[in-house]
């Protein structure tokens, strides 16, 4: 579906992307991660037709950006909605700017409002909502006309448990029908929830892509026993299930507690990093 290649683009002196490169298949989540400054939101505006590249190729469904109209739907960081319009204003404005007709966008509105639970506030301008209530109504605009490519970039950022649970529900639905998602994200653990494959981006460009288990297969995990006289013994290990077995075959006293970390996101985006440094 997404099929983006050798991205490059400068701003002055700044290299905001360097052969950035990333495909993104039909009902595939991609969770891109990486730290501020590694080009997560300028490859998304590239790939919404925001800004033009300095160099690369991107394609969606085999066409270019600018020939895509209604096929994307774009979350972006920031909010951008309009303070005095309500939010089904916003709803009909950009279905129709999709193209959607009034009988489908009518029920386009109404299942949204049900699934991003907005319901109760479909007619109050969003400059008087909360947050969390701007965030979803900021992914409502772009889910409306039920894109083929969806671009969240940072769609949960400061918001509360209602909305992120919200979002992820969606998100996974969407995908579950065949949409490809672009999702980038600081909170990691939202990646495992929604199952996604994984894009590292660091320096303008993805240093590495594939499922969290084959990227985070030689990381090390821990495991933490404490004794009841409250001795903590500490393991670093691959096989985190195999060394309590084995650790708790060799322990001859009691023991008040057991805890068992395998690898987590946060590790594996500093290992890759570390490494792609050196």
């Amino acid at each position: 579906m997404l099929v983006v290649t050798d991205l490059v683009k400068r701003y002055g002196t700044v290299q905001a992307l360097d052969g950035f490169t990333l495909n993104v298949a039909a009902g595939e989540i991609v969770g891109l991660v990486g730290h501020n400054g590694a080009g997560k939101t300028t490859f998304v505006e590239i790939v919404s037709d925001l800004i033009r590249p300095d160099s690369g190729h991107v394609t969606i469904d085999g066409k270019p950006p600018s020939a895509t109209r209604g096929q994307v739907g774009v979350a972006p960081q920031h909010i951008a909605l309009y303070p005095s319009v309500t939010v089904r204003e916003h709803l009909e404005l950009f279905g129709r700017l999709a193209g959607l007709r009034p009988a489908a966008l009518s029920a386009a509105i109404d299942d949204l409002a049900g699934i991003l639970r907005l319901s109760e506030i479909m007619d109050r301008r969003t400059g008087k909502l909360s947050g969390g209530q701007q965030r979803r109504t900021q992914a409502a605009t772009a889910l409306v006309h039920r894109p083929a490519l969806l671009l969240l970039d940072e769609p949960t950022a400061g918001a509360d448990l209602e909305t992120r649970q919200a979002m992820l529900d969606v998100v996974k639905q969407r995908a579950g029908e065949g949409a490809a998602v672009v999702y980038t994200t600081h909170y990691l653990p939202e990646l495992t929830e929604l199952q996604a494959t994984i894009a590292v981006a660091q320096n303008g460009r993805v240093i590495a892509r594939g499922t969290y288990e084959d990227l985070a297969k030689d990381l090390p995990g821990e495991v933490r026993v404490t004794l009841e006289d409250e001795e903590e013994i500490s393991v670093s290990t691959t096989q985190p299930t195999a060394t309590l077995i084995e650790l708790l075959g060799r322990l001859d006293r009691p023991i008040s507690s057991v805890d068992v970390r395998h690898p987590s996101l946060d590790d594996l985006y500093r290992s890759l990093a570390v490494h792609d440094a050196c």
